[in-house]
């Protein structure tokens, strides 16, 4: 694990799109950490083309991001909220989803539901909790009974995934990427928001390729940091294609969020070329795997103690992490998914 730590101030949250801010998507704040150089610039995230060069790879998640909390009523009466995280992995039956249980705001995971307990739907629909997902009570297997497609059943009845530092109810559309095409995420794979239309054009322009993979990203749930669960993914042959010729003629391959270097690392070999493959991956990055087909990540701010802090030490090294981080909280970098961003280049 490692050993960054740190406490989060509340006014470091940011609680609505940069847009109501004032602010365009790519107008957020973006530090960029180098590695080699151990230097820490400051800038803005529209200054992106500035820090690239031709011939670097950046390769993006298409995923797009499902309306996946449904109100939910329990067999007691009480008011609920359910987050749909991912398809059951491994089970050809697209009823059985991974959940979590929540109160009726999101704000706060409630206690575990008994194997069995059937709760009441939004829309008419129903969902019988059959156990405890992996480990502990705060993920549940359940079966969703409905006449239609869970996607589909989502997309008609539910809302976006908030929690607590939310101010506000935003619409989906608040929640996805300029580049989103394959809806699936319980989350936005919020690396790529700040991407524009007007600066993915500069970054074409200035010669630097982009690649997309879908990795369907599930529910963080800031109140808990146990490693990251399975998820499904996709790396096609033309993006497997693209990363094996930018290493050969020496660009750098550049993952937009952590959910990349999940799925680009999961069918990686040890040279850091890849292959074309798609399925569930459980990969946990650590500084001691290392990263041999990622040279850089693009990336929100993470949570105190949050797993995901193991794969940027592995980015950035412990030393430079720890100096960007006591950076980013001395200058009011802003956290979450509508916050700012960090640019670590190996």
């Amino acid at each position: 694990m490692s050993a960054l730590a740190f406490d989060l101030p509340a006014m470091l949250e940011a609680r609505e799109p940069p847009e109501a801010r004032g602010l365009a998507r790519d107008g957020v704040r973006l530090m960029v950490a180098t590695r080699g150089e151990q230097r820490i610039v400051h800038s803005r995230f529209r200054e992106l083309p500035r820090f690239l060069s031709p011939g670097d790879l950046l390769v993006l998640n298409i995923s797009a991001t499902l309306p996946a909390a449904i109100a939910a009523r329990r067999g007691d009466g009480t008011a609920a909220r359910i987050h749909f995280a991912t398809r059951a992995p491994h089970l050809t039956d697209e009823r059985w989803w991974v959940i979590e249980l929540r109160s009726a705001d999101g704000a706060r995971p409630l206690g575990a539901a008994r194997p069995g307990e059937r709760l009441a739907l939004a829309g008419g629909a129903e969902l019988e909790v059959a156990a405890p997902y992996v480990s502990g009570a705060r993920l549940l297997l359940g079966r969703v009974d409905t006449e239609e497609p869970v996607p589909a059943y989502l997309r008609r009845h539910g809302e976006p995934i908030r929690y607590g530092y939310v101010s506000g109810q935003w619409p989906l559309e608040a929640y996805q990427t300029a580049y989103a095409t394959v809806p699936g995420s319980a989350e936005m794979p919020s690396a790529g928001r700040p991407f524009t239309p007007e600066l993915i054009t500069a970054l074409v322009a200035g010669g630097v390729l982009l690649a997309p993979i879908t990795l369907h990203a599930g529910v963080s749930s800031p109140e808990a940091h146990e490693p990251p669960y399975p998820e499904c993914y996709e790396v096609p042959a033309v993006t497997a294609g693209l990363v094996n010729a930018v290493r050969g003629w020496g660009g750098r391959v550049i993952a937009v969020g952590t959910t990349v270097v999940r799925a680009l690392e999961t069918v990686a070999a040890p040279d850091g070329t890849v292959h074309a493959e798609s399925g569930w991956t459980g990969l946990v990055v650590t500084p001691e795997r290392g990263l041999p087909a990622v040279d850089g990540l693009l990336t929100g701010w993470h949570e105190p103690a949050a797993s995901h802090l193991q794969m940027l030490e592995a980015v950035a090294g412990a030393e430079l992490l720890e100096r960007s981080y006591s950076a980013a909280l001395e200058r009011g970098y802003l956290w979450h998914e509508f916050g700012d961003s960090q640019l670590i280049l190996g």
